[in-house]
């Protein structure tokens, strides 16, 4: 061999060992992909729901995980359901639960309970738990009324002569799954039962006859349809305790009294005051008068120098005077001692 032809050689084998490398790493991600997607592929076929491997390969491009859509799609084929790949990967990227919306699906089928795959996802792409909706409107769930959470352990009214009657209550209800979106949650529920209570005893003559008949109360408020616009009906409410509480009726009595004693104590001292500034007002216009009276009498000895001047006044005529007003002051001396003897006496 001629010492031209070995770079040849040496080039040609280059290449055969890179078209081989190549080959090699095909069949290498070939055989991934066939460890990824045969055991799923062959699990589909066997169970009789199949799936198109190039579509398990097209999943993880689109983002979907194969096994989530393969192991549904078996549980639905197995419990007598045909549910296409396209429905489950177009709840899967809608953000649905595929896993809880099928068994639910699986649950009310077994239970005869209509529910379409539509409505299915509806619920579940609406934040319910629609398998627990299912099981709810399978075996009815039971709710008290108030609930602990709430903090109140009793619900409180008052009859119509005062008493205080505090009532607990059990609200059975079942979910309404065509009313499931949309539809009012448990709080109303409990919100509407415990109105209902309040306004049942409320409207009672008397506490005695709500507690001889408390069944009254159940039957008054399933009256009502207190399950309207809600995601439940109501099947039945029981009272589960009634109690006595305060005498509200006597106490509000009591504090009425207690504010009209303050109002008319208010308005008694309101006349004492005014009263009293009347008083006031007569002390004054007396001595205003005494003033006068003083002004006055000091006026009487200008008139009779005036008159003395100008002849109209006698000195006898004064004398006299003089003498009437000393009998007329030793009479009233007499008598105020008279008075303070009798008293003494």
């Amino acid at each position: 061999m001629s010492s031209m032809h070995v770079p040849l050689l040496l080039a040609l084998e280059m290449w055969v060992w890179v078209v081989l490398a190549f080959a090699g790493l095909i069949i290498l991600i070939i055989a991934m992909v066939l460890a990824n997607f045969m055991g799923l592929w062959i699990q589909a076929y066997v169970s009789g729901a199949r799936v198109g491997f190039l579509n398990l390969v097209m999943m993880r491009f689109r983002k979907v995980r194969p096994q989530t859509i393969v192991i549904n799609r078996i549980s639905a084929k197995k419990a007598g359901m045909d549910i296409s790949t396209d429905m489950l990967e177009a709840h899967y990227l809608a953000g649905g639960n595929v896993d809880r919306v099928v068994r639910a699906l699986i649950a009310a089928d077994k239970a005869k309970i209509e529910l379409p795959w539509d409505r299915a996802t509806a619920i579940d792409l609406a934040g319910r738990d629609i398998l627990d909706a299912v099981r709810t409107s399978v075996d009815p769930k039971v709710i008290d009324c108030p609930q602990a959470s709430s903090g109140r352990n009793t619900i409180d009214a008052v009859a119509q002569d005062g008493i205080q009657l505090r009532a607990k209550a059990r609200v059975t209800v079942r979910a309404n799954l065509a009313r499931l979106i949309g539809g009012a949650t448990e709080e109303t529920i409990i919100a509407r039962v415990g109105e209902g209570i309040v306004t049942t005893i409320g409207s009672s003559p008397s506490h005695k006859a709500v507690l001889e008949n408390p069944d009254k109360i159940s039957k008054t408020v399933l009256e009502k349809g207190l399950d309207a616009g809600t995601a439940f009906e109501i099947l039945s409410i029981d009272i589960a305790d009634i109690d006595v509480g305060e005498n509200i009726g006597a106490k509000l009595q009591a504090d009425q009294a207690e504010a009209d004693k303050r109002r008319f104590q208010a308005e008694a001292e309101k006349r004492r005051a005014m009263a009293v500034a009347q008083e006031q007002e007569y002390v004054a216009e007396v001595q205003k008068n005494r003033a006068l009276v003083v002004l006055a009498e000091a006026e009487v000895p200008k008139a009779i120098a005036e008159a003395f001047r100008n002849g109209n006044l006698g000195i006898m005529d004064y004398y006299r005077m003089k003498n009437i007003n000393a009998d007329t002051n030793m009479r009233q001396s007499l008598a105020a001692e008279g008075d303070e003897a009798a008293k003494k006496g």
